[in-house]
């Protein structure tokens, strides 16, 4: 698990699978100087979207500005290309029922693989409604048909008003944001390869286990989870059930999480029995910070610790009691632990220090959706 993160170079180190990534079949692509619009900064150019589309008096400029607004909202959650969300037929192509928009089923000449893109209910239903309405449809007629220059411009414009650079707000750039902004929140790798349609994912031997419904399946987890701030996107971990080792009182379960990691938990067997796990499972392992202990070290610490991440400072706060590390793991996942400030002393971490995350397996909380 040796990583080769950056120090001193905070968004490179968040991003260091994706660039593997871009090397072995081009993801998408981060801006040399690294920039790239965070998760406030989108919400903010979001907003500015939607008070711009309300705000003309004259009906027919709402509805021109209400296509700007859902092709926006496409790009920003699906993470698609312009010409992608450009060429859909809205009408066909969304699947209100999955909550789902399938790219490229009918335009071969974009070159670019078939694909379906989950997006949250909360969105589909805001999509179906615009769509309902009779002077928008009417507008529309079956396709966005939108110059793309036309849509570039008002992007810039929106990003300008909201303070920003005109190019962090162009739809090349929304796309990078949303890659970063789902890695930083902890979607698996092989995941946003696939929402983002790379055609060359990195088939790790967990990856390749996991079957293309089962990606499909986290992913629609993870994105109602996004939408409905159910639960921090930290110490989470979407993975498989590979073994159940029953006891007379507990169960030992691994897990293989989508990156290729292997996480052990024990449980109860009553527990066992109400999530109905059985191997082949899809669950997601969740850790509280408290529970992680940090290992100052670059070789693997002789412990009892079942699990056990190698990683990188990315970020510390400091408090008079307690001290909170941000720790990203080699696959890109953000890991938080929380120490006594005393402690943190004696650690003597910095930001970029490589470091060991452990936790014991009865750390490990299994949610099942």
């Amino acid at each position: 698990m040796n990583s080769k993160l950056i120090p001193g170079a905070p968004l490179l180190n968040q991003q260091i699978s994706l660039e593997k990534g871009i090397k072995q079949g081009g993801i998408v692509s981060i801006s040399k100087d690294g920039q790239c619009l965070d998760s406030i900064q989108l919400n903010q150019l979001e907003q500015s979207f939607r008070q711009w589309t309300q705000k003309s008096p004259r009906a027919d400029v709402r509805l021109a500005r209400r296509r700007i607004l859902v092709i926006f909202l496409l790009i920003r959650y699906t993470g698609a290309k312009l010409n992608e969300v450009l060429a859909l037929n809205p009408f066909k192509d969304i699947d209100f029922k999955e909550h789902s928009v399938h790219f490229n089923n009918e335009n071969p000449d974009t070159r670019n693989l078939p694909r379906k893109v989950q997006i949250s209910t909360l969105l589909s239903s805001e999509i179906q409604e615009a769509l309902g309405d009779r002077l928008f449809k009417s507008a529309l007629e079956n396709r966005f048909d939108v110059d793309p220059g036309f849509v570039r411009r008002k992007f810039y414009e929106r990003a300008q008003a909201c303070g920003f650079s005109k190019g962090l707000g162009g739809p090349e750039m929304v796309r990078k944001a949303r890659a970063i902004e789902l890695l930083q929140r902890n979607m698996p790798l092989p995941a946003v390869q696939k929402v983002l349609g790379h055609s060359t994912p990195n088939l790790t031997g967990s990856y390749v286990s996991f079957s293309a419904e089962e990606i499909q399946r986290l992913t629609r987890i993870f994105i109602e989870r996004e939408a409905s701030h159910k639960s921090s996107a930290r110490n989470s971990f979407f993975g498989k059930i590979q073994a159940l080792q029953r006891g007379d009182i507990q169960t030992r379960v691994t897990l293989t999480t989508i990156s290729g990691y292997c996480l052990i938990t024990v449980i109860t067997n009553d527990s066992l029995e109400q999530l109905a796990l059985d191997e082949g499972r899809l669950v997601t392992a969740e850790v509280k910070a408290p529970w992680i202990i940090l290992h100052n070290s670059k070789e693997a610490p002789r412990c009892s610790a079942e699990n056990k991440f190698n990683g990188v400072i990315e970020d510390i706060n400091k408090g008079k009691i307690n001290t909170e590390y941000t720790v990203r793991i080699t696959d890109g996942t953000l890991l938080c632990a929380v120490v006594s400030t005393k402690g943190a002393q004696t650690l003597g971490l910095n930001p970029g220090d490589p470091v060991w995350a452990l936790f014991s397996c009865f750390a490990v909380i299994l949610n099942v959706d």
